[in-house]
């Protein structure tokens, strides 16, 4: 009983080096490797509850840099500060302007393409906007990998434009950052080293247990600490035996963490860099997305979008009912219903479970991610077949 006690709190507590030695140096070691795919010399970070707090820890540490009074003296000291992501970009973002007290009217919403790509020309437009109004820009949001099309924001062009007007460029790629993995996909993420930070968690397409999330920064002046420190006397002594930037827990918002690094870190002692390479690869076959995006034509569907570039396939199911309705809105108004329809018989069957969802104006659609290695031709297949069972009479 008392050795399991003690690995429970070994498992439970990451905040001073002496109380998880390994898993702090796993934690540096991961995040070692992963800076340098990224592209950086040199950077911090670490593993935190979830790609939301990731993106929280960014908006925070922009804010900071722009406004460090604010650590001490609160909104007060604060001008009204604004910051920009796309419409496609995730909800975490708004939470964090809320949370932070920021304001999530203070989060000026880029327009994207059809792909859901952000449009860097009217980024520079709400930027001159925002100033000319009175507020001062502080951060961009870039997305590597959106949630619902799979889109990959121009990170060269939107980090030309942060350069300009001296904005901290933060990239969420909690659902791209794989890609950097694969010799033939990485470029979707080119000009990703130019970020100030980026979230990337390994727990999706990587496919570590959840949850493993990973926050970076591009900085060697131990800003993170700055930001986050409280000098908790009673854990943080500076005059320990040894080297105490080990202890890594004061530059963390938690004091506690579970040593999510370790998932991470065995599974790619067990693949090799290599291995994860190539498992890599066959998550991101756009061969199987062609596969679905073609059939999807061929069997009275309609997609959502052009070929996807990632792994996400979007597309509405078209009961014989409605097939001869030209483009009208009786016929989005009648199909909206469908996909729910059909996902709450799937559920029923038991046979799938595939999300769907409206898309601003657009009606109610169906969202695939296409990952796991194990997926065939077959399996695609069926998802198709089975939608079109489970809707024919609707």
């Amino acid at each position: 009983w008392p050795f399991i006690r003690q690995s429970v709190v070994c498992v439970i507590t990451r905040y001073t080096y002496e109380v998880a030695p390994v898993f702090t140096v796993m934690e540096k070691a991961v995040l070692k490797k992963m800076i340098e795919m990224i592209g950086w010399e040199d950077g911090d970070g670490l593993f935190n509850a979830g790609g939301s707090l990731s993106n929280m820890y960014a908006v925070n540490l922009a804010r900071f840099r722009h406004c460090p009074d604010m650590k001490e003296c609160g909104m007060s000291a604060s001008p009204r500060l604004v910051l920009f992501t796309s419409q496609e970009c995730h909800y975490s973002i708004t939470k964090a302007a809320a949370f932070l007290g920021i304001g999530t009217k203070n989060v000026y919403v880029v327009p994207s393409d059809e792909r859901g790509k952000m449009i860097p020309g009217a980024l520079e437009e709400l930027i001159v906007k925002a100033t000319r109004e009175g507020a001062q820009p502080f951060m961009v949001n870039a997305t590597a990998g959106t949630t619902v099309l799979g889109a990959f924001d121009p990170i060269h062009q939107i980090a030309d434009i942060c350069e300009k007007y001296g904005l901290w460029l933060h990239v969420d790629a909690c659902w791209g950052g794989a890609a950097l993995l694969s010799k033939k996909h990485r470029d979707l993420l080119k000009g990703i080293h130019r970020a100030n930070s980026v979230a990337w968690n390994p727990h999706k397409m990587m496919m570590t247990c959840l949850q493993c999330c990973a926050f970076m920064v591009r900085d060697q002046t131990n800003l993170l600490q700055h930001c986050n420190s409280a000098k908790a006397s009673y854990l943080f002594q500076v005059d320990k035996f040894y080297d105490v930037s080990f202890d890594c827990g004061d530059k963390s918002i938690q004091c506690s963490r579970k040593p999510d690094a370790f998932k991470i870190w065995l599974l790619w002692k067990a693949l090799g860099t290599k291995g994860f390479r190539l498992l890599m690869e066959v998550c991101q076959q756009n061969e199987r997305c062609s596969t679905i995006y073609h059939n999807i034509q061929n069997i009275h569907n309609k997609l959502f979008q052009p070929q996807p570039e990632y792994t996400n396939v979007c597309f509405w199911y078209i009961p014989p009912s409605l097939r001869h309705l030209p483009d009208c809105p009786e016929l989005w108004e009648k199909l909206h219903k469908v996909a729910p329809v059909i996902k709450e018989r799937m559920m029923k069957k038991g046979s799938l479970m595939i999300g769907f969802q409206p898309h601003g104006d657009r009606a109610n659609f169906f969202r695939m991610i296409i990952i796991s290695p194990q997926v065939s031709t077959e399996d695609m297949d069926f998802v198709l077949e089975e939608i079109q069972s489970l809707g024919q009479d609707l």
